[in-house]
Formats: C-alpha cells, sequence, structure tokens
C-alpha cells in the first residue's frame, strides 16, 4: 500500500463567519493520535443480478488509520457501491470488508457515511438536526454536552437556534458534518456531498472537512470524479476503472497542507500528473468498449 502523504451569512454567500475577513486561512491542522477505522478490502466482487454483468470485480486494498483516501473514477464505474460496502449498506456478491479486524455486516455509528444530499429536516434547528445521530443510537443524554462542541467544530455554533430552511447549501452541508461527527466516528464516508455546491463554497468545505479528519484523527474515504478535489482532500488516490470497476492506480498524493490551497507549483504537478493517469484508464477503457462493440469483426 502506498504511503500517506463557516458559517456564511445569507448576504455574503460565503461559509465564513460574518467576523471574518473573506481572506480567512485557518492554521496548518496538527495530525491527532491515530484513533481511525483500518480497513480492508479483501477480493471483493459485486453484481446486482445473477445474470448481469459484475459491477466490481476483484478489488483489494487497504486503508490506514487516520489515512484519508479519495475513490476516484467515471460514472458507473462502482465507486459509490463500493462506499456503501464499507459503510455496510450493501453486502458483496463475494469477498468481504473488514474493519478494525471485523467483516462487516452492517451499518454502525462507528462508520458515518455522507451523502450528496445534506438531508435535514426543514422543521428543526441545527442543533436538533445535528443531535439525531445521537437520538439514534441511544445516546440522547450526550446532547447537550456534545452538539455545542461539534458545532463549533464546523463553524456553525452561533447558528444553532436557526431553522435548517434558513441555511445556504453549504451551511446545510456543515450540519450534515455535524450530525454525521457527532457519535464521534472512527470513519467518515463521503459520497460526493460537495458536488451541487459552488466552487468558492465547495473549496472551503473540502479544506476544512480535511482538517477535522487530520485533527480528529478520523479515517476518512471520498468519492469523487473530480481530479482536483482528489488531490486537494486525499493522501492517497484509487482510480477505478469501469466495466467492471477494478482497480487501475493506487497513488500516493504527496503535498504539504499549504500546497493544497491550490495555487503552488506542487498543487499543480500533482493535478497534471493525477489527471494524466485518470485520462490514460478512461481512454484505455474507451478502447476496450470500442472492440467489444466492434460488429464489423463478426
Amino acid at each position: 500500500m502506498p504511503g500517506a502523504s463557516t458559517p456564511a451569512t445569507a448576504v455574503s454567500g460565503t461559509d465564513l463567519p460574518a467576523s471574518s475577513p473573506a481572506t480567512r486561512s485557518p492554521a496548518a491542522p496538527r495530525r491527532a493520535a491515530t484513533k481511525g477505522a483500518h480497513v480492508a478490502v479483501k477480493s471483493l466482487s459485486h453484481a446486482y443480478r445473477r445474470n448481469d454483468g459484475k459491477v466490481l470485480d476483484g478489488i483489494d486494498f487497504e486503508i490506514g488509520q487516520g489515512e484519508i483516501v479519495a475513490l476516484l473514477g467515471r460514472s458507473g464505474c462502482g465507486k459509490s457501491t463500493l462506499l456503501h460496502m464499507l459503510a455496510g449498506l450493501t453486502q458483496p456478491s463475494e469477498g468481504e470488508v473488514v474493519i478494525n479486524g471485523n467483516g462487516v455486516r452492517e451499518p454502525s455509528h462507528k462508520w458515518v457515511m455522507m451523502f450528496q444530499a445534506p438531508s435535514l429536516f426543514p422543521w428543526l434547528s441545527v442543533a436538533q438536526n445535528a443531535a439525531l445521530g445521537l437520538k439514534f443510537t441511544r445516546r440522547g443524554h450526550e446532547i447537550d454536552a456534545r452538539i455545542p462542541e461539534i458545532l463549533d467544530l464546523v463553524d456553525l455554533g452561533a447558528f444553532a437556534d436557526r431553522n435548517a430552511q434558513e441555511l445556504s447549501g453549504g451551511q446545510q452541508q456543515r450540519v450534515a458534518l455535524a450530525r454525521s461527527l457527532a457519535p464521534q466516528p472512527e470513519m467518515l464516508l463521503l459520497d460526493e456531498p460537495f458536488s451541487a455546491l459552488d466552487a468558492f463554497t465547495r473549496r472551503n468545505l473540502q479544506r476544512d472537512v480535511r482538517a477535522i479528519a487530520r485533527n480528529l484523527g478520523l479515517t476518512l474515504v471520498i468519492v469523487t470524479h473530480d481530479v482536483g478535489e482528489a488531490v486537494r482532500m486525499a493522501d492517497r488516490v484509487i482510480v477505478l476503472q469501469a466495466n467492471p470497476g477494478r482497480v487501475a492506480e493506487d497513488t500516493a498524493i504527496d503535498l504539504s497542507e499549504e500546497e493544497r490551497a491550490g495555487g503552488a507549483e506542487g498543487f499543480q504537478r500533482e493535478h497534471s500528473r493525477l489527471m494524466g493517469v485518470y485520462s490514460r484508464i478512461a481512454e484505455a477503457a474507451d478502447a476496450q468498449d470500442d472492440i467489444a462493440n466492434d460488429f464489423t469483426q463478426l
């Protein structure tokens, strides 16, 4: 396995606190004592129906404790299906997912998934939405102490009593993040949760989620088809090819936290390198499809 490397005001439309300058740049995150999940995916294959072709085939990789990994690939390569299996939401046809030495058979509050839509209850407040994870895990007695702390962590402390439907899209995703973090999971699984946001808000959340994961020592797995997002967020990128989904490349992203901001030469270098890998794999898959569909050879 390769080595690793605030809320907006309604007027501004950004994700920065009203009291902060637009150029706010948080201090470089400190790596916390490792307490995230260790993940092993072993000979994993999957088909939705017996007579259909495989969606995933022969997937093998490991993720270290506290590592941040991106699953990168084109639409239809099975990356979201794979993420669902890491979460215990779907069982593979063959092989297994092992977390901290135990086979995954069902969802757990120790590994939490964030989806593309924040899926908040619009009639509840920000604090009430953030507390749902604790309620569902029968830890309601922790709400009073835990929720103010977690809302401060995601820069929503000043919005605790605000109705969820009054928030911007970026703020709503921060509420979803708070809800996911409240039960103190060991791993956070992100299924393209920033894809519907504007570029500036998306960039802020990419930075902040990475910083939070590093500070808490969480294992983080993000599904994306955005090369820039993979370079900005991940210590390591697993590139999937399609039809069926297989691991085509497993590569480390060797950048400092400052370089990940996007303007540095190092970021551009890594972006170009990963884009080249991604394009090569996509072109090879297209060529294979062309051969398979070339009826003139029959």
